[in-house]
């Protein structure tokens, strides 16, 4: 690191530090302005904190890291920037009418007090034990990797830098609240996106090209069946990402991400109405499309420089592992370390911090207001306003706590830890995502139906989880035993399949309890639900979009259509 990147790197400080100081001098004096940033969010901020939350350092590390040993494989999961229409479109009217702030206080309002409990606990467990995690584990081997410092003060540079950069967030996210993230997102999405632009460019100069990268890479098979790392569309033979799999768990994965989870619906209800919470989705869709060509092809960029050099007698681009296999997850600061010129290297790094703090930032502020909101607020309902704030606060500490007690469990899982982030979403997601669909969709799924759905996928979930462990550790290899029902069904089966499969029997179990209880009120899920919205509701929602809105939704799906058929 030159003494220009580091004069880069304290402008942009000064820079982030002030907008948090003009953001800590506005009133927050209720949950509110607290946890939604007071409701007055314009569609660029949401769109901007959608982006910038989602970003992470898992795709830095982990999706370029994919590009450089799978190829286009993880795609499917990237070019979900229609995923982001359904919020708008769909559910974005549902949610502004129901006056929330957390997802599962929707529920308790569609459902019934448990359901809302159960997703709470659900959605705060999954945060420290993943997303919290796994953003500062894969922070601090990105900055380790960067700065090319093993130790500073006798002390391993991992946890310094992974910590550092823990309590630096927390603390704006603990004072700023809600407008923190959203106004700094603003200032931290422009870099990242120019710094991953810039990567993107000198990789492809430094190795010859696009067509280049495409030859190399389209000649090294990925499985018996004969496709290439330049394949998105995979064999059903594949083990690891059949086509037909890889497009109904990412679908799965990608609904409840994007529709349901409180990590980012939570920027949405920031919206000063449902006009600007919808162009602010539609605007997020639009940047969503991008992290494929700023991460992902990047890492087969730095595959196409390795073998290159390979080729060339070189000793390779990438560095090695322990058991002599390529550290595919060094990709990224690889590139930044070896390709960038001083200054913009500089720029570079402060635009991996945007990503990490606007990730963590955006974890902190939505699990201070599921803690909050969803438990404390419950059981004292009186409370004063200000006294919740400090709750929120202090729940943040708590969460950044046990995010860096985790740690160590997971920086000992090596280099499954990116697998592991997706098992996890996969057997999350379609107990959630089965109670919000037929919640909002079916007026006669009743509150029984919509709970058993989120219990029988939590329980399913957990068994899949705990089998996985139990049968890897035992050195059992999948389809093993064909006599075992068990195995089979929990371990043996395709983890996209059984995604897939775990959605349908969520919802058939939603569907046939709700079927045997009573039907819901109708004057409780009045607005919730489709066909119960009243006149004045729907002339609402007509007056908040124009022709622009959908000629720009329209627009993404056919970039999201386009690149299925060129990455064919």
């Amino acid at each position: 690191m030159a003494f220009l990147d580091w004069l880069v790197i304290g402008i942009f400080a000064l820079a982030l530090i002030g907008v948090i100081v003009w953001v800590m001098r506005q009133k927050q004096n209720n949950a509110a302005d607290y946890f939604l940033g007071g409701k007055d969010a314009t569609w660029i901020a949401i769109g901007a904190s959608i982006f910038a939350s989602n970003i992470g350092s898992e795709h830095l590390i982990g999706l370029a890291g994919s590009g450089a040993s799978s190829g286009m494989a993880m795609a499917h999961w990237e070019i979900q920037g229609w995923m982001i229409l359904l919020l708008g479109w769909v559910f974005v009217p549902f949610y502004t009418r129901s006056m929330v702030y957390t997802m599962p206080e929707f529920l308790e309002k569609r459902y019934n007090p448990q359901s809302r409990t159960i997703l709470s606990a659900i959605s705060l467990i999954s945060y420290v034990l993943t997303k919290v995690a796994v953003t500062v584990y894969a922070g601090g081997l990105v900055f380790q990797q960067v700065f090319g410092i093993d130790t500073l003060w006798g002390i391993d540079f991992f946890w310094i830098a992974a910590i550092g950069l823990v309590i630096i967030t927390a603390l704006y996210t603990i004072f700023g609240g809600m407008k923190s993230v959203l106004y700094t997102s603003v200032l931290q999405t422009p870099i990242l996106l120019l710094g991953s632009l810039i990567i993107l460019v000198l990789g492809l100069k430094e190795l010859g090209g696009w067509d280049e990268m495409m030859r190399i890479c389209s000649s090294v098979e990925v499985n018996e069946h004969g496709d290439h790392m330049t394949n998105l569309i995979r064999s059903n033979g594949d083990p690891n990402y059949p086509w037909l799999g890889a497009l109904i768990g990412s679908a799965v994965i990608g609904f409840w991400y994007w529709c349901t989870d409180q990590f980012i619906v939570q920027r949405v209800l920031s919206g000063k109405d449902e006009k600007e919470a919808r162009r602010g989705t539609i605007f997020g869709a639009y940047l969503k499309l991008l992290p494929v060509f700023l991460f992902l092809i990047p890492g087969m960029i730095a595959f196409a420089i390795h073998q290159q050099s390979l080729a060339g007698g070189g000793e390779g681009f990438l560095p090695m592992l322990a058991n002599g296999n390529v550290n595919s997850d060094a990709a990224f600061p690889t590139l930044v370390a070896k390709l960038l010129p001083a200054g913009v290297k500089g720029l570079i790094v402060c635009g991996i911090l945007a990503a990490l703090m606007s990730s963590l930032a955006s974890l902190f502020n939505s699990s201070a207001a599921l803690f909050t909101i969803d438990f404390y607020q419950r059981f004292r309902p009186n409370t004063d306003p200000k006294k919740l704030v400090r709750i929120g606060q202090a729940a943040t500490v708590v969460i950044v706590a046990l995010g860096i007690l985790w740690i160590p469990i997971m920086r000992s899982m090596g280099d499954v830890l990116y697998k592991y982030l997706q098992e996890v979403q996969s057997v999350l997601a379609p107990g959630i995502a089965a109670a919000f669909l037929l919640g909002v969709c079916w007026k006669r799924t009743t509150a029984q139906g919509g709970m058993w759905a989120l219990i029988s996928g939590l329980v399913i979930g957990l068994a899949r989880l705990g089998a996985k462990i139990y049968y890897e550790n035992a050195g059992v290899l999948p389809g093993g035993d064909s006599s075992n029902l068990f195995q089979y069904l929990f371990y043996d089966v395709n983890w996209l399949f059984f995604c897939g499969w775990m959605l349908v029997f969520c919802l058939l179990v939603a569907v046939v309890v709700s079927m045997f209880t009573k039907a819901p009120d109708p004057a409780k899920i009045q607005g919730l639900v489709f066909g119960t919205s009243t006149a004045e509701q729907r002339a609402a929602t007509r007056a908040s979009w124009n022709a622009w809105d959908v000629i720009n939704s329209v627009i993404i799906l056919g970039i999201t259509v386009a690149f299925y058929i060129y990455f064919w």
